[in-house]
């Protein structure tokens, strides 16, 4: 397997591209002629489908390659005493207008280890949620009965929410947003403690002002409320919501960006009684992401928001830079934000390439590495994943377009250090897109997302019609098997050597938090490595070496100043030894 992304700290305007990919709507909803974006993109496939971790189970398929316009929406939702919900937009149509299109169901059954509809054609696993046309749909269910309830908006333009008539049945009972809500669209659905049913959706009119509704009661719509002045509008589908999960709390989280900002801010409003009132819009403080002329913009594939079983609210963004009045897609940056972290702002990945090494651009309505989707153990550990071109694999045009793969990344501390990001599948002349984290993980993870056959989006004229899989690929919890009392785990890096000053060995202790490569280096002053003591992959823990010092030939050093340095992933600390005669 090679190597497809290139680690480079390169100025923001070095990275530009002869291409301008367009933000879009597709072919129902009005272009949007935002900020133009510049290029960049994915590899060849190996493995179990491609895939580099785990197993993969494929649970249906779609020609409708376009599915998602703005940020990663909510497709995969564990109901733990039942299973899992899966959700994506189908159509098997190969005709632009796609009049089969629906939003397609499947279900993985705790109590029989399998998912309800799963054909050797994969293109007919899963069921039909709706029955007439729809799709821009999203899932959420119902915390006290454990049902899926899924979103979409209807060619008359209108949101309907559907809920299934019992954990995985997929007979499914309808709530028309007429009258009320007639002339709305792209309606993301969240469920409440409480039992209320969420909407935020946008004008379709104008595809600008965002818009709440809830249902206290089934299919009892409150009129829409608006986001009031001084703060903009979307001016894009570019919104999320979502609920607590907490018993007894009643937050809500409605969050979007400012698509025309140049750069483009983003904002949150939080409801802590279940929508009956709202506190003031917020805007989201861009993270330090890159300095000098370089601006930090939120894109409208950014914000992710969610709500951890501590009641804490998080955000996952991607970044891009904004260096005069022009955006770039590379280099993207992957943040995670908490208000009970300082900084509130932790980085979790930089995603770019040299500069001669960019061969097509990424396409529509992406950023190098972007639709990043959170998830949660019962432990607290925190799970990211999201989409990721590759500057060395490109689909061959017309257009040429970049395919992309799936990468991931995990913190045990609350989301302050994050592990290396790794990529979960391998690349090939197909396209990884569209993956949603499992909202609650338990001893497995679980991401779902696309195989598009051809990057690029039919829907756009970039390619042929194909029969993408719908997959979800799994793999053992890192933290599984790690309990408190019997082996318990740091929550930082933290590294020690006692005794110091030291004359025959002294023993450096070191503290593991999360799992990935680990190293630990004695140097002089002069910089020069003198002795490797600890060298690859490392489970959480606290681990105890001596240094003897001797070198790695095995040579007795002189008294003297000496540096220890511990690397985890990205992150490093160091300090002084001090060794006697």
């Amino acid at each position: 397997m090679r190597n497809i992304v290139c680690m480079l700290a390169v100025p923001a305007l070095l990275l530009a591209v002869n291409t301008q990919p367009m933000t879009a709507l597709p072919a129902e909803g009005a272009v949007k002629g935002g900020v133009p974006v510049k290029g960049s993109i994915a590899q060849n496939r190996g493995g179990q489908d491609g895939c580099v971790i785990g197993v993969v189970d494929t649970i249906g398929g779609t020609t409708y390659d376009w599915q998602a316009s703005g940020p990663a929406l909510q497709m995969l939702v564990n109901s733990t005493d039942y299973g899992i919900h899966a959700l994506w937009m189908f159509s098997a149509s190969d005709q632009t207008t796609f009049p089969d299109r629906r939003m397609r169901y499947n279900f993985y059954d705790y109590s029989t280890t399998s998912w309800n509809w799963v054909d050797p054609d994969f293109m007919q696993s899963g069921v039909n949620v709706e029955t007439e046309r729809s799709g821009f749909g999203s899932l959420d269910a119902d915390p006290s009965t454990g049902v899926a309830v899924v979103s979409c908006h209807q060619d008359d333009i209108y949101p309907v929410v559907a809920r299934d008539m019992a954990p995985g049945v997929g007979i499914f009972e309808y709530c028309s947003g007429q009258p009320v809500l007639q002339g709305y669209a792209w309606p993301w659905v969240a469920v409440g403690m409480n039992g209320y049913y969420h909407l935020a959706m946008l004008d379709y009119a104008t595809k600008h002002d965002a818009y709440w509704s809830r249902a206290t009661t089934w299919c009892n719509w409150d009129d829409p409320v608006t986001i009031p002045p001084p703060q903009p509008q979307p001016n894009f589908p570019d919104h999320a919501i979502v609920s607590s999960r907490v018993s007894g709390s009643q937050k809500l989280c409605l969050a979007w960006e400012f698509s025309e900002g140049a750069p483009d801010p983003g904002f949150y409003r939080i409801s802590t009684d279940g929508g009956t009132t709202w506190d003031n819009s917020l805007e989201l403080p861009w993270p330090d992401a890159y300095g000098a002329d370089t601006s930090v913009s939120y894109h409208i594939s950014s914000l992710f928001p969610y709500y951890d079983r501590h009641d804490r609210l998080h955000f996952a963004a991607n970044v891009m830079p904004y260096v005069g009045g022009q955006g770039y897609v590379i280099p993207a940056q992957i943040w995670h934000w908490c208000a009970d972290n300082s900084p509130n702002w932790n980085h979790i990945t930089t995603a770019t390439c040299a500069p001669e090494n960019l061969q097509a651009p990424v396409g529509y309505n992406a950023t190098y590495a972007c639709r990043q989707s959170l998830g949660e153990d019962q432990e607290g550990n925190l799970f990211i994943v999201w989409e990721q071109f590759d500057s060395a694999n490109v689909e061959p045009g017309p257009p040429e377009l970049l395919r992309a793969d799936i990468w991931w990344s995990h913190s045990s501390d609350n989301g302050q250090t994050w592990v290396e990001p790794e990529k979960i599948t391998d690349g090939g002349n197909v396209s990884y897109r569209f993956p949603c984290m499992l909202d609650y993980i338990t001893d497995t993870v679980m991401v779902s997302y696309m195989i598009d056959q051809h990057a690029g989006f039919f829907i756009q004229g970039e390619g042929p019609a194909t029969n993408n899989p719908i997959v979800l690929q799994k793999w053992p919890n890192p933290y599984t098997g790690i309990k408190e009392g019997r082996n318990p785990r740091p929550l930082r890096m933290e590294i020690s050597a006692a005794p110091n000053p030291f004359d025959h060995g002294t023993r450096i202790s070191y503290q593991v938090p999360h799992p990935g490569n680990v190293s630990l280096i004695v140097y002089d002053i002069a910089g020069r490595p003198v002795h490797s003591l600890v060298s690859g992959l490392s489970e959480p823990g606290r681990f105890d070496i001596v240094w003897d010092g001797r070198s790695d030939s095995g040579k007795r050093m002189g008294s003297g100043v000496y540096i220890y340095k511990f690397i985890l992933g990205s992150k490093s600390i160091a300090g002084k030894l001090l060794m006697t005669e």
